[in-house]
């Protein structure tokens, strides 16, 4: 509405709607891209705010911009693993709808679930935060619903195991940080 410059991506298994879509909403200021991977969009538009809730606490544990390009890093690599598992093309997380969303949803201030995530770093208690809140911070009910398909499908998740246990086992953020950072040391791998 503000003409600032933005980008989105329509998906679809059919690319001849997903092109309509793209001719019907590009302007000067708003780009479309087609995707043919819808599973992959809708599993990196769900899965990044996991990833976001993680980024708040950070920000309010003061932890620094090492720590969440590691999270953010990390975070993808995480939800990449799923979404190949479930059937989802790789690629699709290191374009618009993976790490394009990923990125902003963990950085801008405006976001709901990096704003949530940031109070609970700052000591404040989930419900709490949840129920003062006039707006939706999807990531905490998505939260439940990512570790149920990554048990599934038999994926590795630690953020989402951290964020899950702190969410609705209330555990430390500190605790869950530390656990996360003492993990078994390991080659990094893409997925």
């Amino acid at each position: 509405a503000r003409y600032l410059p933005a980008t989105a991506v329509a998906a679809s298994a059919d690319v001849a709607l997903a092109s309509r879509v793209q001719d019907a909403f590009s302007t000067q200021w708003f780009r479309i891209y087609t995707n043919d991977d819808p599973l992959g969009v809708e599993l990196a538009g769900g899965t990044k705010n996991v990833i976001a809730l993680a980024a708040g606490i950070l920000d309010g544990l003061g932890a620094g911009n090492n720590a969440k390009a590691a999270l953010v890093t990390r975070g993808l690599v995480e939800i990449t693993r799923l979404g190949v598992a479930m059937g989802a093309k790789a690629e699709t997380f290191q374009g618009l709808a993976g790490l394009g969303d990923l990125i902003t949803t963990c950085i801008s201030p405006e976001g709901r679930n990096r704003s949530v995530g940031e109070r609970i770093g700052k000591g404040e208690k989930v419900q709490e935060i949840l129920d003062g809140m006039k707006s939706v911070a999807e990531g905490v009910p998505t939260t439940r619903g990512v570790r149920k398909l990554a048990m599934r499908y038999s994926v590795e998740m630690p953020i989402t195991e951290s964020i899950h246990a702190v969410l609705f086992d209330g555990k430390d953020v500190l605790e869950a940080l530390a656990e996360l950072m003492n993990r078994d040391p390991k080659p990094e791998r893409p997925m």
